[in-house]
């Protein structure tokens, strides 16, 4: 780990509740830059300390250089630790101009393309939302009477929030998020004791391939994509992580292939990959 490591220990202030020292913080930035991809600056350490406390916690110790034996040795642990320091916000139909894009212009072009089978990933899917939102719009532009197959793969490193999505059920608060022509077509409510809550139809969540993958490790799928969504997830990146997973999101579409990312995040030009539209979205060169 070279030089981060080599500083002298130092203890947090004596009345916090564990310790983390600032060994222990840059083993951190260390280990997830390296196994994530994600950086955290030194003015996350409180956002850090909050969250590695419920793990020292639940497993009653009361250093993290105890809990770092436990990640080094348990790959289950590991991925609990992992989970704990990524940030998951998500809505339905967030960036709504996306889902607008895909009816109004990528399905016909699709149909007008030949395409039998369209191919969308939905990367770092979180809790589930964009996934169920894609498959929403898909139904609602009747792509399942225009193509013999539509298929969406929805990834996430975070184990417990696609443990969420595949269960796809949701606070009827949601339902705020959800455009009124979405709703009948395509989500149920709830019942007796699952009244409050709402799903998506289950004959439209079947469609959806929920897998773990980390985005940094290799990526094993058998066809390039149609579409890549991958919004609000490189922000947490540095820009060499950034600049490197866009070259693999690159490779992965199909020719004309349609990229989607944030409203904070960009595709460098000076990469000569993709043809910007505006409004965050790409189209392969």
């Amino acid at each position: 780990m070279g030089r981060v490591l080599a500083k002298a220990e130092s203890a947090v202030p004596h009345n916090d509740e564990f310790e983390l020292t600032e060994k222990d913080f840059k083993f951190i930035q260390w280990f997830m830059h390296k196994n994530v991809g994600i950086f955290f600056s030194d003015r996350k350490r409180t956002m850090v300390y909050g969250r590695i406390s419920r793990q020292l916690r639940r497993l009653g110790l009361r250093r993290f250089r105890q809990y770092r034996q436990l990640i080094e040795q348990d790959s289950e642990e590991q991925a609990n630790f992992i989970n704990c320091l990524t940030t998951n916000k998500t809505q339905f139909f967030r960036e709504y101009h996306h889902f607008e894009y895909l009816e109004k212009v990528l399905i016909p072009d699709w149909q007008a393309s030949q395409v039998s089978h369209p191919q969308i990933w939905s990367a770092g899917c979180s809790t589930g939302e964009e996934p169920y939102s894609l498959v929403s719009s898909l139904y609602w532009a009747k792509s399942f009477d225009r193509f013999e197959n539509v298929s969406i793969t929805a990834t996430d490193l975070d184990t417990k929030v696609l443990a969420s999505a595949k269960r796809g059920v949701y606070s009827e608060d949601a339902l705020n998020t959800i455009p009124a022509k979405y709703l009948k077509p395509c989500f149920v409510r709830g019942t007796g004791n699952q009244q409050g809550y709402i799903k998506c139809k289950a004959g439209l969540q079947r469609l959806i391939d929920f897998r773990q993958l980390n985005l940094l490790e290799k990526w094993d799928f058998e066809r390039q994509f149609d579409l890549i969504s991958c919004r609000n997830v490189m922000i947490y990146f540095d820009k060499n992580t950034q600049e490197r997973l866009i070259k693999r999101f690159y490779e992965q579409l199909k020719p004309g292939g349609a990229l989607f990312i944030g409203h904070s995040e960009s595709v460098p030009p000076s990469l000569g990959l993709f043809h910007h539209l505006g409004h965050t979205i790409y189209i392969k060169k």
